[in-house]
């Protein structure tokens, strides 16, 4: 039997140790200039936040359960905002998904400005979106809905866009040559493949957003970032905690089940 060996391993050159080792150097000496140009003590500032942490991180850990009850009712409405938000954008999505594939959208034009149209709504966080509503319908739920719904539109767009792109076009053409109209083609040819992709997709957009709706209520958009700010703002860290580990708690059960969910699909 032939025996075979690895090549050798062919040593580094001298350039590219050099260049690794400057860059190094570059990135350090910029965290450097980037310290030094902070008016601070850092020593005091050191000690305070020392003496902070020791004094709030206890109390996250001792909940106060007396607001359980308010706790889990803006838990609920936190989820709630989540998921319309969520099923409004898995809606929205889909056209805009087809309108930048550029497999489905003849026109180049039409699939640029299907693309663009994800990008800018990609550019605003969902905090800034939040803002805006609130501003347009004022301080309540809705704001928050259409905030995520606005705000997951164009991440589900785009990924849908790629999804769609993704499908193999010879049944589509085969189909074509069998006589299929646009319709059928739709239905029968590209339906049955991008479904089960695109489930998945709105599903790990829902534990995301499950995860922004949580700060929203932050800027007067609903849910349990409104707690958040009045149990900041009165130094009340029990309740923090309490809050804190709801949050946890929810998360983590939402992406376990849609973990699930999502193997089951795929």
């Amino acid at each position: 039997m032939a025996s075979y060996s690895l090549p050798p391993k062919q040593p580094k050159s001298t350039f590219k140790i050099v260049r690794r080792i400057v860059i190094f150097l570059a990135i350090v000496a910029l965290y450097v200039w980037t310290f030094l140009g902070i008016d601070i003590d850092w020593g005091r500032a050191f000690e305070r936040m020392v003496n902070n942490f020791s004094r709030v991180i206890p109390k996250l850990f001792q909940p106060d359960w007396s607001a359980t009850s308010e706790v889990a009712a803006k838990i609920w409405e936190t989820i709630l905002i989540a998921f319309a938000g969520s099923l409004m954008a898995a809606v929205l999505a889909i056209p805009l998904g087809f309108l930048a594939a550029q497999n489905m959208t003849r026109s180049k034009i039409l699939t640029a400005i299907g693309k663009w149209i994800l990008s800018a709504v990609r550019a605003f966080p969902d905090i800034i979106l939040a803002i805006l509503f609130v501003v347009a319908v004022g301080p309540n739920a809705f704001a928050g809905v259409l905030a995520i719904a606005i705000g997951s539109t164009g991440m589900l767009g785009k990924l849908y866009s790629e999804v769609i792109e993704s499908i193999d076009m010879q049944v589509i053409e085969a189909m074509e040559s069998n006589g299929a109209n646009k319709i059928q083609i739709l239905f029968y040819g590209v339906i049955p493949q991008i479904v089960p992709e695109f489930l998945s997709y709105a599903i790990y957009r829902f534990e995301v957003d499950i995860r922004a709706s949580s700060i929203l209520g932050i800027v007067g958009a609903g849910g349990i970032g409104t707690m958040i700010i009045f149990a900041s703002s009165n130094r009340n860290w029990n309740e923090m905690g309490l809050i804190l580990l709801a949050i946890i708690i929810v998360v983590t059960v939402i992406d376990f089940l849609s973990a699930r969910i999502r193997r089951k699909i795929v």
